[in-house]
């Protein structure tokens, strides 16, 4: 007989077949792809094919990923040249100023292999960091200053990246991103109310205010928007490598720019100067890690290790569910325990987790299922955990009930970051998502490069939550923050894939991922309806948010009856993945809704 997973997923195959039945086809490179004469790429939900799969949250952006997969790349050499176009089409999300975790799964060997692009801090930076006077910095002042910028960790993570795992060269994967930049995209909702959010400190530096707010104003939906910039910086990135940022003449330009933030003349904006140097950037290398594990429901989880809490985070939340039946519970029994799951797993990530070259991160014991059952034993169908809880010491797990330090709240997380998820006909897969953390980043555009630098070192913690428990999180000198990108690939029994996915969100990343997860695997939602299911967000914290299909249902009355108590959040995360069907069939699927809904592409929806 088959194991409920087994018969989950083959019911989401066929459901996923039905699905496909009369679906758009998704656009050709030459009549739709970025730049095209065609126009805009046409935006779809789902779709399903042969000769692999891209889904994001942008059609340029899954056209240019297509594109390269027509022509011969792989998943990898895709999933880049996505990454790109992303950050034309998506600036205020990710981009070469930014950083990000890319998970490849590579069919030869059957094995997952993971790159820790993120940013670090600068080699002078000490745990005052973000203070001064004694005292921690107002967050908005920190995010739009020099001070937030780490060196930024994408063009690194591309090109080691494509030098791994890669069939295709720099040039060639940059090639339609150029195109985009050069040519244009077509203005959206999105991106027009992401400009407004952002307007008044765009105004502040008239880089980024010449090229966000053409003529002095907010773009218009339906006009084209170029980045002539941008695309001279993707050429001299094709002709020189990436060492034109991390030695040469566009990492000069970022150095220049974090330490001396141009701000218009007459500006009152206090820009905060940096201490980013040529050192730094020579420095700064991507680092290949053995990925995140857990299994669950005979599964292979596979994530993101530190610096990055979302594999790690990810998994205690999947053992500590294991025990439970999620496919017979009640809608609000698998809720409660999606939610009180989470409330553990994070309070445990805030005590425990770090970057690994300067915290002992007890990565393997978070990951046990002895701890897992350890905290497990404090849920209770019909009463809820107060937060903050406190965390456990997985090294010593002890009796039920036994926690360690005192509890310490969630670091916030800007929530702007963007995700892709690329297969190829070989059954390779990735799972990358890259960022610059807030919405717009720290806001402050390189003059004459097209491209926003991040504010990634905000997710440090400023100072000590409780002076009297050790934060692993403190800034310090070439150190990652801590992250929650949980790029993820489930892989059966015999080592090939199930499904792959990953989402934005900040700190709600790793509940996005949890919660589309524990839908597919346990619920039996087909993934682009496990992807657009309301959601629920619990990070050790006295409320957890609720979209607004939730947050409106019966059933918070019923959770609220246990004792759970819950604020509205009108939109978490923006997911996307790809499902490997029978006969070298894909499924991409994307958000429906969120972010204006994302693209699922794939190369021939037919044979």
């Amino acid at each position: 007989m088959r194991s409920p997973v087994a018969r989950n997923l083959a019911l989401c195959a066929v459901a996923a077949s039905m699905v496909a039945v009369g679906a758009a086809a998704p656009p050709t490179a030459a009549a739709h792809g970025p730049g095209g004469a065609g126009g805009a790429a046409r935006k779809a939900p789902v779709a399903v094919g042969y000769g692999g799969a891209v889904a994001s949250v942008d059609a340029d952006a899954s056209a240019a990923g297509i594109e390269v997969l027509r022509a011969g790349g792989n998943a990898v050499d895709a999933a880049v040249a996505t990454a790109a176009a992303l950050g034309v089409s998506e600036p205020y999300s990710s981009g070469v100023g930014g950083g990000g975790y890319f998970v490849a799964y590579d069919a030869r060997t059957r094995t997952v292999h993971t790159l820790d692009g993120r940013e670090t801090a600068p080699l002078t930076a000490g745990q005052d960091l973000f203070l001064e006077d004694g005292k921690p910095l107002p967050f908005d002042a920190a995010v739009t200053s020099g001070l937030s910028v780490g060196t930024p960790g994408t063009p690194a993570t591309w090109q080691a990246a494509l030098d791994a795992w890669g069939s295709k060269r720099l040039p060639a994967v940059l090639a339609p991103a150029e195109r985009l930049a050069r040519r244009g995209f077509t203005v959206d909702d999105t991106f027009r109310a992401q400009t407004a959010q952002n307007e008044a400190r765009f105004r502040a530096f008239p880089d980024t205010a010449r090229l966000f707010l053409p003529g002095g104003r907010l773009p218009v939906v339906g006009s084209t928007f170029k980045n002539p910039d941008l695309a001279r910086t993707y050429r001299e990135l094709a002709r020189e490598g990436t060492g034109a940022m991390y030695r040469g003449d566009i990492g000069a330009d970022v150095v220049k720019t974090v330490n001396k933030p141009p701000v218009a003349p007459g500006s009152s904006y206090p820009a905060r100067p940096g201490k980013l140097s040529a050192k730094d950037l020579k420095a700064y290398h991507a680092l290949f890690r053995a990925p995140s594990k857990t299994s669950y429901r005979g599964l292979g989880v596979y994530s993101m290790p530190p610096s990055s809490s979302g594999g790690t985070t990810v998994g205690e939340a999947l053992n500590i569910l294991e025990r439970t039946d999620l496919s017979k519970a009640s809608k609000t029994r698998y809720l409660h325990r999606f939610i009180e799951a989470s409330r553990i797993a994070f309070a445990d990530r805030g005590r425990w987790v770090g970057d690994p070259a300067f915290e002992d991160v007890p990565t393997e014991q978070l990951l046990s299922q002895r701890f897992a059952d350890a905290r497990e034993c404090l849920v209770s169908d019909d009463a809820v955990l107060k937060s903050p809880l406190a965390p456990g010491d997985p090294r010593h797990p002890g009796a039920c009930g036994k926690t360690g330090d005192k509890a310490a709240p969630t670091t916030y997380e800007g929530e702007n970051t963007t995700h892709l998820t690329t297969a190829d006909k070989w059954g390779n897969v990735v799972s990358y998502t890259l960022t610059i953390e807030q919405t717009g980043g720290s806001g402050i555009t390189v003059p004459g490069r097209g491209f926003l630098l991040n504010n990634e070192l905000t997710d440090f913690s400023f100072a000590p939550a409780n002076p009297a428990v050790h934060d692993p999180n403190l800034p310090g000198p070439g150190k990652r923050p801590r992250s929650s990108i949980a790029p993820t690939i489930v892989l059966d029994r015999a080592g090939r894939p199930v499904v792959a996915l990953g989402s934005p969100g900040g700190a709600t990343i790793i509940t996005t991922v949890l919660q589309t997860l524990t839908g597919f695997l346990d619920r039996g939602l087909p993934l682009v309806d496990a992807i657009a299911a309301p959601r629920a967000s619990q990070r050790n914290a006295a409320q957890t948010e609720l979209e607004p299909a939730l947050y409106d249902s019966a059933l918070r009355g019923k959770l609220e009856a246990i004792g759970h108590s819950f604020k509205a959040n009108p939109e978490i995360g923006a997911a996307t993945g790809v499902q490997r069907l029978p006969g070298g069939k894909w499924l991409a699927a994307a958000e429906t809704v969120r972010r204006g809904g994302g693209s699922a592409m794939v190369v021939d929806p037919g044979r």
